[in-house]
């Protein structure tokens, strides 16, 4: 299986399952009224998706270009997909308040951007 393949594959991966875990779970611990909870959600996206970024871009030797090729790949299907997650929000996620959905979309956004950051630092091993 090539990068662009395998990157989207982990793309969706972890999008349907951080759905599903939203989609089961989310007023659990998606508390939007705690902000140290909060907070806490999004600074663990960052070392949980450079991980993985990394580890795809390490586990195909990739170069700068190919990371940024890569990271914009696995971040497709979630951008995608959740433009109807959030324009549907509550009868995606009914266990979430209608006023999650704005900090949500925030997240995610968040969230995205953290994959496209690591393409985009990527160091050529010849740099």
């Amino acid at each position: 299986m090539n990068y662009k393949v395998f990157s989207l594959v982990i793309g969706f991966t972890i999008w349907f399952f951080a759905t599903l875990a939203f989609r089961v779970a989310g007023q659990y611990f998606f508390l939007t009224d705690n902000s140290t909870v909060l907070i806490g959600l999004y600074l663990i996206v960052v070392p949980f998706l450079g991980m993985v970024a990394t580890k795809v871009f390490n586990r195909y030797k990739l170069n700068k270009l190919q990371a940024i090729q890569s990271a914009t790949i696995m971040v497709l299907p979630g951008m995608v997909f959740d433009t109807f997650c959030i324009e549907f929000f509550t009868w995606v996620f009914p266990n979430l308040p209608e006023t999650d959905a704005a900090t949500f979309g925030s997240w995610l956004m968040w969230a995205y951007a953290t994959v496209l950051v690591f393409g985009l630092i990527r160091k050529d091993k010849n740099e």
